[in-house]
């Protein structure tokens, strides 16, 4: 992916990211719903606080954000090819963005409740009948921000990947999103996808 405006569309349009840390000589991941703040280049969420993740981040060494899209694996019977030549392998097709930062720990239970605030007006748009912070009784979000703390990815760098049969004859991609347009809902995705690319 080469246009920014894109990565970071994909950005927000894709689901919770892997976060992956360097904690203690050790690599860590969790799965964390992060929202892209184009203003200040930057992604925020928030961790449990009994997660370890937050704690004892290596200095100097930055957070890696993984944003996977559709994914699938690509038979070489979906290619034309394969009955022309026969001279096919396997292969898998994805999007991935990887954003990496520096990672700064908010254990501040104003500046979180404010995340949960957007993150949830984020995720509840969509719904016909969208839930918000405001429904709880006074002070529940408040006394619940607590368990967490909340985390920033700052000066983003951001890298974009597609791998989508860019290598393939137009009939071969035409075959090979003809064939998974059969398959799962994630296959159909990269279908999409795919054809997106075109």
């Amino acid at each position: 992916m080469t246009d920014e405006s894109d990565i970071r569309d994909f950005i927000e349009a894709a689901g919770p990211a892997h976060l992956v840390t360097l904690n203690s000589g050790a690599l860590t991941s969790s799965v964390v719903p992060l929202l892209l703040d184009r203003e200040s280049n930057s992604l925020v969420g928030h961790l449990a606080r009994a997660n370890p993740q937050w704690r004892d981040v290596a200095a100097g060494v930055e957070a890696l954000a993984i944003f996977a899209g559709p994914d699938a694996y690509i038979s070489p019977s979906f290619y034309p090819t394969k009955q022309e030549t026969g001279k096919v392998v396997p292969t898998w097709n994805y999007e991935v963005v990887h954003a990496t930062g520096e990672l700064v720990v908010h254990d501040d239970v104003e500046w979180v409740t404010g995340l949960v605030t957007r993150l949830t007006e984020r995720h509840e748009s969509t719904r016909a009948q969208p839930w918000s912070v405001d429904d709880t009784p006074a002070g529940f979000i408040a006394s619940m921000a607590k368990a967490i703390v909340g985390i920033e990815v700052r000066n983003l760098r951001l890298e974009g990947k597609r791998k989508l049969s860019q290598n393939r004859s137009v009939a071969d991609v035409d075959g090979t999103i003809a064939g998974l347009e059969q398959g799962s809902i994630g296959e159909r995705e990269l279908a999409t996808a795919m054809r997106a690319n075109r």
